[in-house]
């Protein structure tokens, strides 16, 4: 059996707890791994100035990380470890797989959730390109922009305005649009609905949808509504690389603001979203919320050379050191560390070990009981520990 090195990275406040917990089920599904440690938590990156360098040398010669929640500073000090990681290794495409196991609290237990969202996370408002409020330079941006423009204007006093750009290229949506459709035909998903807010935004979010369909009609996929392929050809960089999908994928398209009150009143007709960073940023949230919460939410991030896997909600400081909190959104990323790493069927027993331990509900933290008070509930070791034994068949 082949041994896979993988980077762990195992946070700041609750993280390294989630890191214990999550590191006891991989090695229980038998998989070898081969951990390479790397500390990055608030401490050393305030201690260092910066991500270690050691961190992102070890991500790029395993070209696979299991990451624990990091904190960052609200609106102050470094910014975003996840959004620095994701731009310095070129993680193109974050996905967050959203759907119903048993046994969790949620408005839409009977209903048949099974999203997985895909986010481009190299451009738009994230790209970090922004200039503060009354700086030197943005005066004379904003006075630039003014020229330039041929519709609206800045209006506004460059002394107390600041400015961010939103970047959308051709090439950065047609990988992310690819990646999308490839993803849904390689896993026999139903559907791809791509969101944007074109209708206002018609030279950046006007630009994703002319690509998206682009992309779509490359797959050869169905449109929901035949005329917005209309005078749209094929991406010509996918023509003929693309083997046998004809009419294998449905393609729809939504508004960001629709689509959130599609999800809310109907989520089991969607399947694969893809959008941008920003919008994707938000539906994520919104996913998990509609299949109980940033808990039970795990998260991939993709590029060419590495991917990093990690749960979607944040290191909960109040509880550090607690044994207390829900460890299962970092597992179910381990799960999807297994499938990357080829290993399918032991990413299978994972999942049903978990799906087993939630639908019986007795080794559950206490935010998975009916009860958050009910004394019965287990620490996050102690949940691992359950999901280990189903794994072995104790």
């Amino acid at each position: 059996m082949a041994t896979h090195r993988v980077t762990l990275i195992p946070g700041d406040g609750t993280g390294p707890e989630l890191a214990e917990a999550t590191r006891k089920c991989v090695d229980a599904t038998g998989v070898k791994i081969d951990w390479d440690v790397q500390e990055c938590g608030i401490e050393v990156i305030q201690a260092v100035g910066k991500v270690p360098d050691s961190v992102l040398k070890s991500i790029r010669a395993n070209g696979v990380a299991l990451k624990s929640p990091i904190t960052t500073p609200i609106g102050k000090g470094f910014r975003s470890v996840n959004v620095y990681l994701r731009q310095e290794l070129g993680l193109f495409a974050c996905v967050r797989p959203c759907k119903i196991y048993p046994g969790v609290r949620s408005h839409y237990e009977n209903t048949p959730v099974d999203l997985v969202l895909v986010r481009e996370n190299t451009e738009d408002l994230y790209a970090g390109v922004e200039f503060q409020a009354g700086a030197a330079g943005t005066a004379d941006l904003i006075a630039k922009i003014n020229a330039a423009a041929t519709g609206k204007k800045i209006n506004t006093s460059p002394e107390t305005t600041g400015v961010s750009i939103k970047p959308m290229s051709v090439e950065g949506t047609r990988k992310i649009a690819n990646f999308a459709m490839d993803y849904a035909v390689k896993n026999k998903r139903k559907s791809v609905t791509s969101v944007c807010k074109a209708n206002i935004m018609k030279f950046t979010d006007g630009l994703w949808y002319d690509v998206t369909r682009a992309v779509a009609l490359a797959y050869g996929a169905k449109f929901e509504w035949p005329e917005l392929a209309e005078g749209v050809k094929p991406d010509s960089t996918l023509v003929g690389k693309v083997a046998d999908t004809q009419g294998k994928i449905p393609y729809m398209e939504r508004l960001i603001d629709n689509m959130c009150m599609q999800l809310v009143q109907k989520p089991e007709l969607y399947d694969v979203i893809v959008t941008s960073n920003l919008y994707g940023d938000i539906l994520s949230d919104l996913c998990a919320g509609l299949v109980g919460g940033l808990g039970v939410a795990p998260g991939a991030n993709y590029g060419d050379d590495a991917a990093i896997f990690e749960a979607t909600h944040g290191s909960a400081p109040k509880y550090k050191g607690q044994n207390k909190v829900n460890p299962t959104a970092l597992i179910l990323s381990a799960k999807l560390m297994l499938e990357h790493l080829g290993e399918a069927d032991a990413a299978h027993r994972l999942d049903m070990a978990v799906t087993d331990v939630i639908k019986e509900g007795k080794d559950v933290t206490y935010d998975m009981k009916p009860d958050r008070n009910d004394p019965t509930a287990v620490g996050t070791q102690q949940m691992a520990e359950a999901i280990c034994k189903k794994l072995r068949g104790k």
